[in-house]
């Protein structure tokens, strides 16, 4: 039986190597290719924004310009 589209997104979602730019908790959880690809300042600038957000009581932080574009070119 084949998957569905939102399945076979899922499958993969779940192939990719997730992990921290950073300090565990303190950056960005992005997959390993976009990791590589972002220069480190990028890399602090999406940590920033990412400790902003969390300091003014916000679950979730938009994700730079610079990550945007990175996670784009993954899908």
């Amino acid at each position: 039986m084949a998957l569905k589209k939102n399945q076979q997104s899922l499958k993969k979602w779940t192939r990719q190597k997730w992990g921290y730019t950073g300090k565990k908790g303190k950056s960005r959880y992005l997959p390993k290719a976009v990791r590589d690809s972002l220069t480190p300042a990028q890399k602090a600038a999406g940590s920033r924004a990412k400790n902003k957000a969390t300091k003014a009581g916000k679950q979730s932080a938009r994700y730079t310009k610079s990550e945007r574009r990175a996670l784009r070119r993954l899908r």
